[in-house]
Order: C-alpha cells, then structure tokens, then sequence
C-alpha cells in the first residue's frame, strides 16, 4: 500500500523537531546503509538478507508490479537479479518478503487495499537462488485465509528455526499477529490464526536466532522477545525517520537492523542491534559489522526518499513518536489506492 502523507510547512517542522541523527558516508562495505539504485524499484515494500550472498537484500514493488523479485547489493546498490516467479496467479499487492529455513524465499501477496475485501489472499515460495543472475523460476502458490475474516496486512514474517509463517495485521486502530499452520499445504486453505495483539505494522521480521521479532510501522518500531510461538516482554526500538516508512529485515549475522522505504532511489538505513534486538556481540556470518554507536541510524535520509521532495533527517523513538501522531491528527492522513 502506498500512503500519501500531505504534511503542512508547520507538521513537517513538528516531525523534524525529532532530532537530527549524525550522517555516516557509504563506504562500500556490505551491510551498510545504501540507496537502491534501480529506476524499477520505485516501491520497495518489503526486505529479507540473503544468507548465502553476503550483503545481497532481496527486495519487491507492491501492488500490481508483476511477479518480479529483485536482489539489491548494499555495497553498490546496484540489482544483481531480477527473479521472475512463475506457476502463480496474477500478484496484487505484494507487502512482504522473508527467508524461512529451508533456503526458500517466501513472498507475500497479502496487502488488500480495500481494507479486507478479499476473501483470500496469497504466498509464493520459491527456492533462493544459488546464483546470482536474471532468472525465471517455479513458484508455489499457498491460498490463506484468516480465522476471524478477511484482513489487510503487510508484514510477513518466517520464523528462522521453525519454519512457521507469522502475519501482522495492519489496521487504524492496531493490528494482530496470525499464526500459519505448522506447514503450508497446496490445494487448500492455509489459516492463519490471530495469537495476540500488535500496534499498527507496515512490516516485521525475526533475529536470526528466532527469539526476537521486530515490528514498525510509519514512525516507530518495537522489539518483543518471541519464545514457543508468542510475544513476550517488549521495547522501543530506535527508527530513521523515512518518508514512507515500509520495510525492515535483520542482517544475516544478527548485528543490525536494515529499514527501507518506498520512492525512487530509496533509502535502506542500517541501525545496530543490542542485546535485547537479540544481538549478543557474536556475529553469526555474512555480514561486516557497523560503525555507528549502538541504537543509532548508520547514515540518514538523503531527501531521495518518497515523492523525492526533501526527505527529513534524523530517528523517531519514545514522544517524538507522539509528535508525529499528533501532527497527523491535525494536519489529516489520507491514503491512496496503490
């Protein structure tokens, strides 16, 4: 879903009272904040590290782009892939994109913007590429639907240990986490079941050690310890502040969190994980570390972001989160058919 946020002169001064987070230059190290280069991605949505090509993001379009996923280096920001999926039906609105552990990329067509019209809606799974390269591929087609009814979302999440396929509902009011059944299954429908209660999420992923999920949504984002399938004790997570704020994935050895935007030449910002991200100072391969200070943006905006007309600086944590609210409240929120 692509959001217009039209902000007046006095709440855009209001969101930027935030704070203004020190600029850290691209050094052409993997795992570093880049711009995605690409003039195809014009709305990235969704973001998943690949664990066999260190420092490749595997990113997507949403809404009706076509079956095409994307393999972005973060040390160039150039595309390295293009994977075309075919064996499915025609994607929607594709939010979301996670790597379960079984190797295979699993892609969700699960946003509705017609805030739950849809009586179902639809994962592709295929299989991470090996090699590098434009390719078309098989994919599998899982139909799912919600136990409590239809639903919009856009943040799928694959539990790195056990394989199971999470769904964060995303809602004016807040959302819920779904459970999937233990496994996908062909020819029926894959219910997914509301397990607890989550703020208003545009995307989520877990650690790679699968005892922490991470969850934003426009201006905020917080981290919960996850143990046997359910949230546990929660926190604030420090955030960029992006002008469409739509997407974050762990990289790959657990020492930071990456969190992208829609726009062309966006921005995927690298913000370092602590202890209670599920970051214990071990790095579990693939990735090569950071220099920012821990709980702050490793680089900022570069006002190319969103409509391209001067994207603010800084991150957005605790009251400046009610700022931001607040601002919205006043000056209006108005969304758009993407």
């Amino acid at each position: 879903m692509r959001p217009s946020l039209p902000l007046s002169a006095a709440a855009a001064a209001l969101l930027l009272c935030v704070g203004a987070a020190p600029a850290v230059a691209d050094d052409g190290k993997a795992d570093q904040s880049f711009t995605i280069k690409d003039p195809r991605i014009t709305e990235s949505s969704g973001l998943a590290a690949s664990r066999i090509h260190p420092g490749v993001y595997w990113t997507h379009n949403d809404s009706d782009d076509g079956p095409f996923v994307f393999a972005v280096d973060s040390r160039t920001g150039e595309t390295v892939a293009t994977i075309t999926m075919r064996g499915i039906g025609e994607p929607r609105d594709v939010e979301a994109i996670s790597l379960g552990p079984d190797g295979n990329l699993y892609v969700g067509d699960i946003g509705d913007n017609l805030d739950g019209s849809w009586d179902h809606v639809w994962i592709y799974r295929f299989p991470e590429p090996k090699r590098l390269a434009d390719a078309t591929v098989q994919a599998t087609q899982f139909d799912v639907t919600y136990a409590d009814g239809p639903r919009n979302a856009e943040a799928l999440m694959v539990h790195p240990k056990t394989g199971r396929v999470y769904i964060a509902s995303k809602k004016e009011d807040g959302g819920g986490l779904y459970e999937g059944p233990e496994e996908l299954a062909t020819g029926r429908n894959n219910v997914f079941r509301r397990v607890d209660e989550v703020p208003w999420v545009t995307d989520g992923a877990f650690s790679p050690d699968g005892r922490h999920l991470v969850l934003r949504s426009y201006f905020s984002a917080r981290g919960y310890k996850f143990e046997n399938g359910r949230l546990g004790a929660d926190h604030a997570v420090v955030v960029p502040f992006q002008r469409q704020s739509e997407s974050v994935t762990y990289t790959a050895d657990g020492s930071a969190m990456m969190f992208g935007s829609e726009g062309e030449n966006s921005r995927v910002v690298r913000v370092e994980a602590k202890a209670e991200d599920g970051y214990d100072g071990k790095k579990e391969g693939g990735g090569s570390g950071g220099t920012a200070p821990s709980g702050t943006a490793s680089g900022t905006e570069s006002g190319e972001d969103g409509d391209g007309d001067g994207a603010e600086k800084g991150t957005v944590t605790g009251g400046a989160v009610l700022l931001a609210v607040v601002a919205l409240a006043v000056f209006g929120f108005r969304k758009r058919r993407g």
